[in-house]
Protein backbone atom coordinates (compact mmCIF):
# COMPACT_ATOMS: atom_id res chain seq x y z
CA UNK A 1 0.00 0.00 0.00
CA UNK A 2 1.68 3.62 -0.92
CA UNK A 3 0.35 6.50 1.16
CA UNK A 4 0.50 10.18 -0.41
CA UNK A 5 2.92 12.36 1.47
CA UNK A 6 0.59 15.04 3.19
CA UNK A 7 1.64 18.23 4.37
CA UNK A 8 2.92 17.31 7.60
CA UNK A 9 4.97 14.58 6.34
CA UNK A 10 6.51 17.39 3.79
CA UNK A 11 6.68 19.52 6.25
CA UNK A 12 9.29 16.89 8.53
CA UNK A 13 11.08 15.72 5.05
CA UNK A 14 12.14 19.68 4.62
CA UNK A 15 13.11 19.57 8.59
CA UNK A 16 15.71 16.71 7.77
CA UNK A 17 17.10 17.81 4.58
CA UNK A 18 17.67 21.12 6.63
CA UNK A 19 19.40 19.44 9.94
CA UNK A 20 23.00 20.29 9.59
CA UNK A 21 26.00 18.12 11.92
CA UNK A 22 25.26 20.66 14.76
CA UNK A 23 21.49 20.53 15.21
CA UNK A 24 19.52 16.92 15.72
CA UNK A 25 15.37 16.82 14.69
CA UNK A 26 13.70 14.12 16.29
CA UNK A 27 10.55 13.25 14.89
CA UNK A 28 8.01 10.95 17.09
CA UNK A 29 4.84 10.02 15.25
CA UNK A 30 2.42 10.71 18.15
CA UNK A 31 -0.69 8.61 17.56
CA UNK A 32 -3.49 11.79 18.29
CA UNK A 33 -3.90 15.58 18.98
CA UNK A 34 -3.75 17.08 22.37
CA UNK A 35 -6.83 18.54 23.85
CA UNK A 36 -4.90 21.73 24.92
CA UNK A 37 -1.56 22.45 26.84
CA UNK A 38 -2.40 23.26 30.37
CA UNK A 39 -1.85 19.64 32.02
CA UNK A 40 -3.89 20.47 34.98
CA UNK A 41 -6.80 20.60 32.79
CA UNK A 42 -6.88 16.90 30.74
CA UNK A 43 -6.19 13.30 32.16
CA UNK A 44 -4.93 12.03 29.00
CA UNK A 45 -1.48 10.62 28.11
CA UNK A 46 -1.62 11.83 24.69
CA UNK A 47 -2.01 15.60 25.76
CA UNK A 48 0.33 14.66 28.82
CA UNK A 49 3.41 13.75 26.28
CA UNK A 50 2.67 16.82 24.36
CA UNK A 51 2.67 19.16 27.47
CA UNK A 52 3.89 18.21 30.65
CA UNK A 53 6.41 16.15 29.62
CA UNK A 54 8.28 18.17 27.18
CA UNK A 55 7.65 21.77 28.49
CA UNK A 56 6.81 21.57 32.71
CA UNK A 57 8.51 19.97 35.59
CA UNK A 58 6.90 19.07 39.09
CA UNK A 59 7.66 19.63 42.56
CA UNK A 60 8.72 16.18 42.49
CA UNK A 61 9.47 13.97 39.37
CA UNK A 62 9.48 10.26 38.98
CA UNK A 63 12.95 8.47 38.16
CA UNK A 64 13.26 7.70 34.69
CA UNK A 65 11.93 4.10 33.99
CA UNK A 66 10.34 3.97 37.16
CA UNK A 67 7.93 5.05 39.83
CA UNK A 68 10.42 6.08 42.55
CA UNK A 69 9.85 9.64 43.22
CA UNK A 70 12.78 11.96 43.76
CA UNK A 71 13.65 15.52 43.90
CA UNK A 72 12.19 18.42 40.88
CA UNK A 73 11.72 21.70 41.50
CA UNK A 74 11.65 21.02 44.71
CA UNK A 75 15.63 19.67 45.50
CA UNK A 76 14.01 18.69 49.47
CA UNK A 77 10.90 18.50 51.59
CA UNK A 78 10.28 17.43 54.98
CA UNK A 79 7.32 15.94 56.00
CA UNK A 80 5.67 16.22 59.78
CA UNK A 81 4.88 13.50 61.92
CA UNK A 82 1.80 13.03 61.55
CA UNK A 83 2.05 13.14 57.87
CA UNK A 84 -0.47 16.19 57.21
CA UNK A 85 2.59 19.07 56.57
CA UNK A 86 4.50 19.26 53.43
CA UNK A 87 7.65 21.51 53.39
CA UNK A 88 9.47 21.99 50.13
CA UNK A 89 13.04 23.96 49.59
CA UNK A 90 12.26 24.91 45.40
CA UNK A 91 16.00 24.82 43.64
CA UNK A 92 17.03 28.50 43.14
CA UNK A 93 17.54 30.22 39.65
CA UNK A 94 15.56 27.85 37.17
CA UNK A 95 14.41 30.06 34.41
CA UNK A 96 10.63 29.97 32.78
CA UNK A 97 11.10 29.82 29.28
CA UNK A 98 9.95 32.55 27.05
CA UNK A 99 8.03 33.01 23.70
CA UNK A 100 7.48 36.30 21.44
CA UNK A 101 5.02 37.91 23.92
CA UNK A 102 6.77 37.01 27.01
CA UNK A 103 9.91 37.54 28.62
CA UNK A 104 10.32 36.22 32.06
CA UNK A 105 11.91 38.97 34.56
CA UNK A 106 12.42 36.36 37.80
CA UNK A 107 13.18 32.93 38.39
CA UNK A 108 10.50 30.13 39.75
CA UNK A 109 9.04 31.04 43.10
CA UNK A 110 6.46 29.95 45.85
CA UNK A 111 4.32 31.86 43.98
CA UNK A 112 3.91 29.73 40.93
CA UNK A 113 3.81 26.72 43.13
CA UNK A 114 1.11 28.19 44.98
CA UNK A 115 -0.61 29.65 41.63
CA UNK A 116 -0.54 26.31 39.53
CA UNK A 117 -2.40 24.17 42.45
CA UNK A 118 -4.21 26.59 44.17
CA UNK A 119 -6.28 27.31 40.71
CA UNK A 120 -7.02 23.60 40.80
CA UNK A 121 -8.86 23.55 43.86
CA UNK A 122 -10.10 26.67 44.97
CA UNK A 123 -13.80 27.58 42.47
CA UNK A 124 -12.90 31.40 43.50
CA UNK A 125 -9.78 31.50 42.05
CA UNK A 126 -9.54 33.42 39.44
CA UNK A 127 -8.35 31.21 36.94
CA UNK A 128 -10.40 28.49 37.99
CA UNK A 129 -12.66 28.77 35.35
CA UNK A 130 -10.41 30.24 33.02
CA UNK A 131 -11.81 28.42 29.86
CA UNK A 132 -14.76 26.94 29.38
CA UNK A 133 -15.66 23.59 30.21
CA UNK A 134 -12.58 23.28 32.61
CA UNK A 135 -13.28 20.78 35.50
CA UNK A 136 -9.74 20.26 37.15
CA UNK A 137 -10.56 16.21 36.52
CA UNK A 138 -7.49 14.83 38.28
CA UNK A 139 -7.26 17.23 40.63
CA UNK A 140 -10.94 17.07 41.55
CA UNK A 141 -10.79 12.98 41.17
CA UNK A 142 -8.25 12.48 43.43
CA UNK A 143 -10.03 14.79 46.47
CA UNK A 144 -7.51 17.96 46.36
CA UNK A 145 -9.66 20.55 46.98
CA UNK A 146 -10.69 18.57 50.58
CA UNK A 147 -7.27 16.85 50.88
CA UNK A 148 -5.09 20.02 51.17
CA UNK A 149 -6.43 22.74 53.49
CA UNK A 150 -3.69 25.59 52.49
CA UNK A 151 -0.66 26.03 50.45
CA UNK A 152 1.18 28.84 51.79
CA UNK A 153 4.68 30.82 50.74
CA UNK A 154 7.18 30.34 53.84
CA UNK A 155 9.96 32.62 51.42
CA UNK A 156 10.54 33.13 47.96
CA UNK A 157 12.27 29.33 47.68
CA UNK A 158 9.70 27.39 50.89
CA UNK A 159 6.41 26.54 50.44
CA UNK A 160 4.46 24.33 53.01
CA UNK A 161 1.78 22.46 52.02
CA UNK A 162 -0.71 21.35 54.89
CA UNK A 163 -3.73 18.76 54.20
CA UNK A 164 -6.86 17.58 56.39
CA UNK A 165 -5.54 14.10 56.85
CA UNK A 166 -2.64 12.12 56.15
CA UNK A 167 -2.45 10.75 52.63
CA UNK A 168 -0.14 7.75 51.98
CA UNK A 169 0.50 8.68 48.02
CA UNK A 170 0.47 12.45 48.14
CA UNK A 171 4.28 12.66 46.92
CA UNK A 172 3.47 10.20 44.18
CA UNK A 173 0.37 12.54 43.28
CA UNK A 174 2.60 15.73 42.75
CA UNK A 175 5.03 14.15 40.18
CA UNK A 176 1.57 13.31 38.47
CA UNK A 177 1.33 15.85 34.94
CA UNK A 178 -1.78 18.02 36.19
CA UNK A 179 1.08 19.09 39.03
CA UNK A 180 3.12 20.46 36.83
CA UNK A 181 4.31 24.37 37.59
CA UNK A 182 3.17 26.70 35.50
CA UNK A 183 4.61 30.70 35.66
CA UNK A 184 2.39 33.00 37.54
CA UNK A 185 4.25 35.84 35.82
CA UNK A 186 3.00 34.59 32.65
CA UNK A 187 -0.19 34.26 33.94
CA UNK A 188 -0.35 37.71 34.98
CA UNK A 189 0.77 39.07 32.05
CA UNK A 190 -1.63 36.94 30.14
CA UNK A 191 -4.76 38.20 32.15
CA UNK A 192 -3.53 41.81 31.75
CA UNK A 193 -3.87 41.26 28.29
CA UNK A 194 -7.17 39.97 27.93
CA UNK A 195 -5.60 37.01 26.34
CA UNK A 196 -6.03 34.28 29.50
CA UNK A 197 -6.89 31.36 26.80
CA UNK A 198 -3.29 31.68 26.05
CA UNK A 199 -1.93 29.61 28.66
CA UNK A 200 -3.80 26.57 27.06
CA UNK A 201 -2.62 27.30 23.63
CA UNK A 202 1.18 28.92 24.18
CA UNK A 203 2.38 26.99 26.98
CA UNK A 204 5.52 28.44 29.28
CA UNK A 205 7.03 26.11 31.62
CA UNK A 206 10.75 25.10 32.84
CA UNK A 207 10.73 21.61 30.84
CA UNK A 208 13.88 20.56 28.64
CA UNK A 209 11.62 21.84 25.61
CA UNK A 210 10.27 25.19 24.70
CA UNK A 211 7.03 24.89 23.08
CA UNK A 212 7.49 26.94 19.72
CA UNK A 213 3.93 25.82 17.57
CA UNK A 214 0.99 23.55 16.81
CA UNK A 215 -0.96 22.98 13.58
CA UNK A 216 -3.93 21.14 14.80
CA UNK A 217 -4.09 17.93 13.93
CA UNK A 218 -0.72 17.50 12.20
CA UNK A 219 2.54 19.20 13.79
CA UNK A 220 3.57 20.33 17.51
CA UNK A 221 7.29 21.77 17.39
CA UNK A 222 9.59 21.95 20.35
CA UNK A 223 12.96 23.22 20.42
CA UNK A 224 15.28 22.83 23.27
CA UNK A 225 15.44 24.97 25.88
CA UNK A 226 19.26 26.33 26.60
CA UNK A 227 18.29 27.77 29.62
CA UNK A 228 16.66 24.12 31.06
CA UNK A 229 17.86 23.39 34.86
CA UNK A 230 18.77 19.67 34.55
CA UNK A 231 20.97 17.62 31.82
CA UNK A 232 20.85 19.73 28.85
CA UNK A 233 18.70 17.49 25.89
CA UNK A 234 20.66 16.28 23.06
CA UNK A 235 18.15 16.54 20.21
CA UNK A 236 18.21 20.16 19.32
CA UNK A 237 14.33 20.42 17.17
CA UNK A 238 11.66 18.03 19.13
CA UNK A 239 8.33 17.37 16.35
CA UNK A 240 5.42 15.37 16.79
CA UNK A 241 4.02 14.24 13.99
CA UNK A 242 0.60 13.68 14.48
CA UNK A 243 -0.39 10.26 13.19
CA UNK A 244 -3.97 8.46 14.06
CA UNK A 245 -3.82 5.55 11.79
CA UNK A 246 -1.41 3.04 12.81
CA UNK A 247 -0.47 1.74 9.87
CA UNK A 248 0.38 4.81 8.57
CA UNK A 249 2.56 5.24 11.67
CA UNK A 250 4.32 2.30 10.80
CA UNK A 251 4.87 3.61 7.40
CA UNK A 252 6.69 6.95 8.13
CA UNK A 253 8.80 5.05 10.29
CA UNK A 254 10.20 2.57 7.81
CA UNK A 255 10.77 5.37 5.28
CA UNK A 256 12.30 7.25 8.25
CA UNK A 257 10.10 10.01 8.69
CA UNK A 258 10.11 9.37 11.97
CA UNK A 259 12.25 8.40 14.32
CA UNK A 260 9.77 6.08 17.36
CA UNK A 261 6.02 5.52 17.63
CA UNK A 262 3.74 4.63 19.79
CA UNK A 263 0.91 1.81 19.45
CA UNK A 264 1.80 -0.49 16.82
CA UNK A 265 -0.62 -2.96 15.23
CA UNK A 266 0.03 -6.23 16.71
CA UNK A 267 0.16 -7.94 13.35
CA UNK A 268 2.79 -5.77 12.28
CA UNK A 269 4.97 -6.66 15.37
CA UNK A 270 6.64 -9.29 13.82
CA UNK A 271 7.99 -7.48 10.91
CA UNK A 272 9.06 -4.73 13.29
CA UNK A 273 11.41 -6.79 14.59
CA UNK A 274 12.41 -8.43 11.41
CA UNK A 275 13.78 -5.39 9.84
CA UNK A 276 17.34 -4.16 10.47
CA UNK A 277 17.04 -0.55 10.32
CA UNK A 278 14.10 -0.80 13.14
CA UNK A 279 14.10 -2.30 17.02
CA UNK A 280 11.58 -2.96 19.42
CA UNK A 281 11.10 -2.53 22.76
CA UNK A 282 8.69 -3.82 25.09
CA UNK A 283 7.54 -3.42 28.55
CA UNK A 284 5.00 -4.68 30.44
CA UNK A 285 2.28 -2.40 30.92
CA UNK A 286 1.06 -0.94 33.96
CA UNK A 287 -2.61 -0.63 32.66
CA UNK A 288 -6.45 -2.06 31.66
CA UNK A 289 -9.18 -1.40 28.81
CA UNK A 290 -12.45 -1.65 30.00
CA UNK A 291 -16.15 -1.01 29.29
CA UNK A 292 -17.91 1.41 31.71
CA UNK A 293 -21.33 0.72 31.84
CA UNK A 294 -23.01 3.69 33.06
CA UNK A 295 -24.65 2.78 36.31
CA UNK A 296 -27.18 5.68 36.85
CA UNK A 297 -28.64 4.40 33.60
CA UNK A 298 -31.81 2.30 33.46
CA UNK A 299 -31.10 -0.94 33.15
CA UNK A 300 -27.48 -0.81 33.51
CA UNK A 301 -27.76 0.52 37.49
CA UNK A 302 -28.63 -2.97 38.09
CA UNK A 303 -25.79 -5.34 39.17
CA UNK A 304 -27.08 -8.32 37.94
CA UNK A 305 -27.42 -6.92 33.88
CA UNK A 306 -24.50 -5.73 34.34
CA UNK A 307 -22.67 -8.84 35.45
CA UNK A 308 -24.85 -10.77 32.66
CA UNK A 309 -23.12 -8.57 30.05
CA UNK A 310 -20.09 -9.71 31.36
CA UNK A 311 -21.12 -13.47 31.03
CA UNK A 312 -21.33 -12.34 27.06
CA UNK A 313 -18.04 -10.80 26.39
CA UNK A 314 -15.69 -13.29 25.35
CA UNK A 315 -12.48 -11.69 26.38
CA UNK A 316 -9.81 -13.79 25.11
CA UNK A 317 -11.00 -13.60 21.51
CA UNK A 318 -10.68 -9.84 21.68
CA UNK A 319 -7.32 -10.31 23.29
CA UNK A 320 -6.19 -13.06 20.21
CA UNK A 321 -8.00 -10.16 17.68
CA UNK A 322 -6.32 -6.89 18.60
CA UNK A 323 -3.42 -8.03 20.53
CA UNK A 324 -2.08 -11.65 19.15
CA UNK A 325 -0.69 -12.92 22.45
CA UNK A 326 0.37 -9.20 23.38
CA UNK A 327 -2.01 -9.13 26.30
CA UNK A 328 -3.67 -10.68 28.73
CA UNK A 329 -7.30 -10.51 29.43
CA UNK A 330 -8.29 -8.97 32.87
CA UNK A 331 -10.01 -9.57 35.94
CA UNK A 332 -9.29 -6.96 38.55
CA UNK A 333 -9.31 -2.87 37.58
CA UNK A 334 -5.83 -3.17 38.54
CA UNK A 335 -2.49 -5.02 36.66
CA UNK A 336 -1.20 -8.08 38.54
CA UNK A 337 2.24 -6.49 37.77
CA UNK A 338 0.83 -3.99 40.67
CA UNK A 339 1.30 -4.23 44.84
CA UNK A 340 -1.86 -5.40 46.14
CA UNK A 341 -3.31 -6.97 43.34
CA UNK A 342 -6.21 -10.03 44.79
CA UNK A 343 -5.03 -12.89 43.23
CA UNK A 344 -8.41 -14.74 44.70
CA UNK A 345 -10.99 -12.65 42.77
CA UNK A 346 -13.03 -14.87 40.52
CA UNK A 347 -13.90 -13.58 36.96
CA UNK A 348 -16.86 -13.54 35.34
CA UNK A 349 -17.26 -16.72 33.14
CA UNK A 350 -17.98 -16.82 29.60
CA UNK A 351 -21.17 -17.84 29.24
CA UNK A 352 -24.13 -17.28 26.85
CA UNK A 353 -26.48 -19.02 28.08
CA UNK A 354 -26.02 -18.28 31.85
CA UNK A 355 -25.88 -14.09 30.73
CA UNK A 356 -29.19 -14.91 28.65
CA UNK A 357 -30.47 -16.52 32.15
CA UNK A 358 -29.68 -13.20 34.21
CA UNK A 359 -31.47 -10.62 32.14
CA UNK A 360 -34.26 -12.57 31.79
CA UNK A 361 -34.31 -12.99 35.56
CA UNK A 362 -33.96 -8.96 35.67
CA UNK A 363 -36.78 -8.66 33.93
CA UNK A 364 -34.50 -7.38 30.59
CA UNK A 365 -35.96 -8.37 26.96
CA UNK A 366 -35.15 -6.16 24.03
CA UNK A 367 -32.52 -4.52 25.24
CA UNK A 368 -30.59 -1.80 22.85
CA UNK A 369 -27.55 -0.38 23.56
CA UNK A 370 -24.54 2.09 22.12
CA UNK A 371 -20.95 0.92 23.13
CA UNK A 372 -18.41 4.14 22.83
CA UNK A 373 -15.40 3.00 21.07
CA UNK A 374 -12.14 5.42 21.13
CA UNK A 375 -10.61 6.56 17.64
CA UNK A 376 -6.99 6.19 18.81
CA UNK A 377 -4.75 3.16 19.76
CA UNK A 378 -3.17 3.60 23.11
CA UNK A 379 -1.34 1.08 25.20
CA UNK A 380 -4.09 -0.92 26.64
CA UNK A 381 -6.15 -1.19 23.27
CA UNK A 382 -4.81 -0.89 19.83
CA UNK A 383 -8.30 -0.87 18.37
CA UNK A 384 -11.15 -0.18 20.21
CA UNK A 385 -13.69 -0.38 17.09
CA UNK A 386 -12.53 -3.90 16.43
CA UNK A 387 -12.72 -4.91 20.25
CA UNK A 388 -16.18 -3.23 19.92
CA UNK A 389 -16.93 -4.80 16.79
CA UNK A 390 -16.67 -8.14 19.04
CA UNK A 391 -18.49 -7.18 21.48
CA UNK A 392 -21.22 -6.38 19.70
CA UNK A 393 -21.32 -9.79 18.10
CA UNK A 394 -21.04 -11.54 21.52
CA UNK A 395 -24.28 -9.58 23.05
CA UNK A 396 -26.54 -10.44 20.03
CA UNK A 397 -25.64 -13.86 20.85
CA UNK A 398 -27.63 -12.79 24.02
CA UNK A 399 -30.45 -10.83 22.06
CA UNK A 400 -28.27 -7.48 22.45
CA UNK A 401 -28.34 -5.29 20.03
CA UNK A 402 -25.66 -2.79 19.86
CA UNK A 403 -25.01 0.17 18.37
CA UNK A 404 -21.06 1.33 18.30
CA UNK A 405 -20.47 5.08 18.40
CA UNK A 406 -17.11 7.18 18.44
CA UNK A 407 -16.19 10.59 18.54
CA UNK A 408 -12.99 12.61 17.94
CA UNK A 409 -10.56 12.18 20.87
CA UNK A 410 -11.07 15.21 22.69
CA UNK A 411 -14.69 14.78 22.19
CA UNK A 412 -15.15 11.17 23.22
CA UNK A 413 -13.15 11.92 26.44
CA UNK A 414 -15.50 14.71 27.37
CA UNK A 415 -18.94 13.29 26.03
CA UNK A 416 -17.80 10.15 27.86
CA UNK A 417 -17.97 11.76 31.17
CA UNK A 418 -21.35 13.32 30.97
CA UNK A 419 -23.32 11.87 34.09
CA UNK A 420 -25.88 11.06 31.55
CA UNK A 421 -23.62 9.25 28.77
CA UNK A 422 -25.68 6.15 27.51
CA UNK A 423 -24.39 2.71 26.99
CA UNK A 424 -20.85 1.73 27.86
CA UNK A 425 -17.81 3.18 26.98
CA UNK A 426 -14.84 1.24 26.44
CA UNK A 427 -11.94 2.93 28.07
CA UNK A 428 -8.53 2.66 29.73
CA UNK A 429 -5.89 3.49 32.06
CA UNK A 430 -2.03 3.51 32.76
CA UNK A 431 -0.69 4.20 36.52
CA UNK A 432 0.40 7.63 36.75
CA UNK A 433 2.43 7.09 39.89
CA UNK A 434 2.40 3.17 40.40
CA UNK A 435 0.08 3.30 43.88
CA UNK A 436 -3.33 1.09 43.63
CA UNK A 437 -4.95 4.38 44.39
CA UNK A 438 -4.27 5.52 41.07
CA UNK A 439 -6.75 2.98 39.69
CA UNK A 440 -9.15 2.62 42.74
CA UNK A 441 -9.49 5.88 43.60
CA UNK A 442 -8.73 7.78 40.52
CA UNK A 443 -11.23 5.63 38.60
CA UNK A 444 -13.88 4.50 40.95
CA UNK A 445 -14.00 6.25 43.94
CA UNK A 446 -17.02 8.83 44.77
CA UNK A 447 -14.99 11.80 44.06
CA UNK A 448 -14.18 10.50 40.75
CA UNK A 449 -18.06 10.59 39.12
CA UNK A 450 -18.58 12.86 36.60
CA UNK A 451 -14.95 12.86 35.70
CA UNK A 452 -12.17 9.94 35.56
CA UNK A 453 -15.41 7.74 36.95
CA UNK A 454 -16.92 6.54 33.72
CA UNK A 455 -18.95 4.26 35.21
CA UNK A 456 -20.59 7.38 37.66
CA UNK A 457 -20.52 4.27 40.13
CA UNK A 458 -20.45 5.73 43.81
CA UNK A 459 -19.73 2.58 46.27
CA UNK A 460 -20.03 3.32 50.14
CA UNK A 461 -18.35 -0.05 50.74
CA UNK A 462 -15.34 0.59 48.03
CA UNK A 463 -15.25 4.08 48.68
CA UNK A 464 -14.80 3.80 52.24
CA UNK A 465 -12.08 1.19 51.96
CA UNK A 466 -9.90 3.02 49.63
CA UNK A 467 -10.35 6.45 51.53
CA UNK A 468 -9.05 4.48 54.40
CA UNK A 469 -6.34 2.84 52.44
CA UNK A 470 -5.22 6.23 51.29
CA UNK A 471 -4.52 7.42 55.05
CA UNK A 472 -3.08 4.58 55.86
CA UNK A 473 0.62 4.49 56.09
CA UNK A 474 1.38 0.40 56.43
CA UNK A 475 1.75 -0.98 52.82
CA UNK A 476 0.32 -4.55 54.56
CA UNK A 477 -2.45 -2.84 55.67
CA UNK A 478 -3.13 -0.89 52.60
CA UNK A 479 -2.97 -4.00 50.74
CA UNK A 480 -5.46 -5.94 52.74
CA UNK A 481 -7.74 -3.12 51.92
CA UNK A 482 -7.34 -2.68 48.42
CA UNK A 483 -7.71 -6.69 48.20
CA UNK A 484 -11.23 -6.08 49.76
CA UNK A 485 -12.20 -3.23 47.49
CA UNK A 486 -11.31 -5.33 44.30
CA UNK A 487 -13.74 -8.18 45.72
CA UNK A 488 -16.43 -5.29 46.16
CA UNK A 489 -15.60 -4.09 42.42
CA UNK A 490 -16.19 -7.57 41.43
CA UNK A 491 -19.59 -8.32 42.78
CA UNK A 492 -20.92 -4.91 41.73
CA UNK A 493 -19.54 -5.04 38.52
CA UNK A 494 -19.58 -1.29 37.49
CA UNK A 495 -16.92 -2.32 34.53
CA UNK A 496 -16.21 -5.53 32.15
CA UNK A 497 -12.25 -5.72 32.79
CA UNK A 498 -11.04 -6.65 29.08
CA UNK A 499 -6.84 -6.63 29.06
CA UNK A 500 -3.90 -5.89 30.27
CA UNK A 501 -1.57 -5.62 27.30
CA UNK A 502 2.28 -5.27 27.02
CA UNK A 503 3.82 -1.72 25.46
CA UNK A 504 5.66 -1.99 22.42
CA UNK A 505 7.63 0.49 21.32
CA UNK A 506 9.34 0.37 17.99
CA UNK A 507 12.25 3.30 16.82
CA UNK A 508 14.93 3.66 14.12
CA UNK A 509 18.03 1.76 14.76
CA UNK A 510 19.60 4.81 15.56
CA UNK A 511 17.27 6.00 18.51
CA UNK A 512 19.61 5.89 21.64
CA UNK A 513 18.84 6.54 24.82
CA UNK A 514 15.01 6.40 25.08
CA UNK A 515 13.92 5.78 28.67
CA UNK A 516 9.95 3.83 28.24
CA UNK A 517 8.23 4.68 31.77
CA UNK A 518 6.39 2.34 33.47
CA UNK A 519 3.36 4.70 33.39
CA UNK A 520 3.47 4.89 30.07
CA UNK A 521 4.73 8.16 28.92
CA UNK A 522 6.51 9.04 25.98
CA UNK A 523 9.70 11.61 26.89
CA UNK A 524 12.55 12.89 25.24
CA UNK A 525 14.39 14.78 27.60
CA UNK A 526 17.21 11.75 27.60
CA UNK A 527 16.85 10.73 23.75
CA UNK A 528 20.09 11.01 21.01
CA UNK A 529 20.50 9.93 17.62
CA UNK A 530 23.45 8.00 17.07
CA UNK A 531 25.71 9.35 13.90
Amino acid sequence: MRYKLGFAAALLAASFLSTTASAKTFVFCSEGSPEGFDPGLYTAGTTFDASAHPVYNRLIEFKPGTTQPVAGLAQSWDISSDGTVYTFKLRPNVKFQSNASFKPTRTLTADDVIFSIGRQIDANNPWNKYIAGASWEYASGMGFPKLIKSIEKVDDLTVKITLTHPEAPFLADLAMPFASILSKEYADSLEKSGKKEQLNQAPIGTGPYSFVAYQRDAVIRFKKNADYWGTAPKIDDLVFAITTDAAVRYQKLKAGECHLMPYPNAADVKAMKADPNLKVLEQEGLNIAYLAYNTTQAPFDKPEVRKALNKAINKKAIVDAVFQGMATPAVNPIPPTMWSYNKSTQDDTYDLEAAKKMLADAGVKDLSMKVWAMPVSRPYMLNARRAAEIIQDDFSKIGVKVEIVTYEWAEYLSRSKAKDRDGAAIMGWTGDNGDPDNFLDTLLGCDAVGGNNRAQWCNKEFDELVKKAKVTADQAERTKLYEQAQLVFKKDAPWATIDHSLAIVPMRKNVVNFVKSPLGAFTFESVDLAD
